[in-house]
């Protein structure tokens, strides 16, 4: 178990309203990190989820509200966090979206906004914090991408492209940063019961007319052995090691956390 390894660490996590990033963020409060939340949602819901993160865990916690498919918002985040919490040690590159349909009938500008808040996001975020790391000498960059980032599937073709991307985008900033206390891997989960999965879930029961329940059970079978949801405290607990003293050593790694789904 970790506990308050990362006392005096700032960690910003994108897309941490709902999901996997929500998971992160707590995992890394509860061993010991500064947050700076970011993502959608109601204003009072978010609050209440910023205070119960900082009560819970005895931290400090933010929020931004910045649209990650704009890269000068992207700066702002960052920006935000330096000012509030007073660095940024911890990048957790995690908000995504997904559109779903054949490569023929892909509509141009979901394609343009998955490619911006899946891959580009990550790009604009780590270029803003890499200067702050190197000066301290220390930092760690987490990019949540997926098992499609290392296998395909039909009808993904923006987010799969866009995984992929970061896994690469991942190599490459570990390759430069190999030399410094600052590392940078990749987390790739399979299916995970998120809002975004629960909605594919509910259109493909819509589609062929089935309960949610058996739409759920053929999602796993389709691509996960362990016929099992991985959770968000799952990979919280995977991005939280990662962050410690122990991983340094871990760096341009692309770590699956999938039921065994790539070892198929």
């Amino acid at each position: 178990m970790i506990t308050k390894s990362l006392q005096g660490r700032v960690a910003v996590v994108t897309g941490s309203t709902s999901g996997i990033g929500l998971g992160v963020a707590r995992a890394l409060a509860r061993a010991g990190a500064d947050i700076m939340l970011n993502g959608f949602g109601e204003p009072a819901d978010v609050e209440e989820l910023r205070q119960e993160i900082s009560t819970l865990s005895h931290v400090r916690a933010s929020y931004s509200d910045a649209d990650m498919s704009r890269p000068a918002e992207i700066a702002g985040l960052i920006e935000a966090a330096t000012s509030e919490l007073g660095k940024v040690d911890i990048l957790v590159n995690n908000a995504g979206i997904q559109h779903v349909a054949p490569v023929g009938e892909f509509p141009v500008e979901r394609w343009d906004a998955v490619i911006a808040v899946n891959l580009s996001a990550a790009f604009h975020a780590t270029q803003a914090v890499i200067a702050q790391m190197r000066e301290r000498n220390w930092g760690r960059i987490i990019n949540i991408a997926s098992a499609h980032g290392l296998v395909a599937s039909a009808n993904k073709s923006a987010y799969v492209a866009a995984k992929h991307g970061l896994v690469g985008l991942t190599k490459v900033v570990a390759l430069e940063t190999a030399r410094t206390g600052i590392t940078c891997n990749a987390i790739c989960p399979g299916w995970v019961l998120t809002p975004l999965v629960q909605k594919q879930i509910d259109t493909w029961a819509a589609q062929d007319h089935i309960t949610p329940s058996k739409a759920k059970e053929l999602l796993l079978d389709e691509k996960q052995p362990s016929g099992e949801f991985v959770t968000p405290q799952q990979i919280g607990a995977l991005a939280a090691f990662l962050c410690t003293e122990q991983a340094a050593q871990i760096r341009g790694a692309s770590l699956s956390i999938d039921g065994g789904w790539t070892a198929q």
